[in-house]
């Protein structure tokens, strides 16, 4: 995780480690899920309560999809996200789960419906796609 987004983000491998260790809650949020192949953890999402500061009123979230890059374009990341549904359930009383993405025409395949543009405020990539999975 520090080399697929710690890094980049700016945080500490210390840091890294210690979300990762939190965000693997048994009975609550948040929770971890990862693809291995064999032994090899090559991609990961993650349910979480807090994911776009500038909606704290929307909750639980998709966050952090990652499929490594050396194993994009092979169709890991679809096996991934068709697992979302199934393991969404694991959230009490969750009736439908968001997410926040710059991509178009992606997560529609998956079932998500896009609510709309918003503005994350962020300088990096202000407008961002607004999306809704009901379960």
């Amino acid at each position: 995780m520090y080399d697929w987004w710690g890094k980049s983000d700016g945080y500490s491998y210390e840091e890294t480690k210690c979300y990762m260790k939190h965000s693997m809650q048994k009975d609550k949020l948040p929770k971890t899920y990862g693809l291995f192949l064999d032994t090899e953890i090559i991609g990961i999402y993650q349910f979480t309560n807090v994911n776009l500061i500038v909606r704290p009123d929307i909750y639980p979230w998709l966050a952090n999809v990652y499929i490594d890059e050396k194993y994009r374009h092979k169709g890991y990341g679809r096996k991934l996200l068709e697992t979302v549904k199934e393991t969404a359930k694991d959230i009490k009383d969750c009736k439908e789960i968001f997410l926040w993405t710059e991509f178009k025409g992606f997560y529609e395949k998956f079932g998500w419906t896009f609510i709309s543009d918003i503005d994350t405020y962020s300088e990096e990539s202000r407008i961002q796609r607004l999306y809704k999975l009901s379960l």
